[in-house]
């Protein structure tokens, strides 16, 4: 088998689609995530603690005096604290939806009732003749 045809087979597969999608449709929930992070869930969070703004939250490591990361990062190395907390907030809130959505198709995938058993099938040709002969021989 050539390897063109090997690559063929194995791009026409059905699981290779669905990873397709899979990603596609994952690349775009998680920019909805990054949203919901960044524009509402940090935004209440940064109010309740006293109107603090965790994209701009750092540590100067070069002695700089920047007021926004954006600058800070400019002028040397930060330790970006803000925007991981931000970051691993997203993860969280990301894993979670996505195990309740995992949880949810599991208790949706109803397991099929086992199949009654099948009547025994019949028995061969040669079997029924012996039990006649018996059956004769008997009488």
């Amino acid at each position: 088998m050539s390897m063109a045809s090997e690559f063929k087979e194995f791009a026409l597969k059905g699981n290779v689609m669905d990873l397709a999608v899979g990603v596609i449709i994952g690349g775009a929930f998680g920019k909805i995530v990054d949203s919901l992070i960044g524009d509402i869930v940090m935004p209440v969070v940064g109010k309740i603690f006293g109107g603090l703004d965790f994209a701009n939250s750092f540590i100067p490591l070069a002695g700089q005096t920047a007021t926004t990361l954006v600058e800070a990062k400019k002028a040397g190395a930060v330790l970006a604290y803000g925007n991981f907390i931000t970051i691993a907030l997203n993860f969280i809130i990301l894993a979670f939806i996505i195990f309740m959505m995992v949880k949810t198709m599991n208790r949706m995938k109803r397991e099929e009732p086992p199949a009654p058993p099948a009547p025994p099938a019949p028995p061969a040709e040669d079997v029924v003749l012996l039990r006649e002969i018996r059956d004769a021989l008997k009488r």
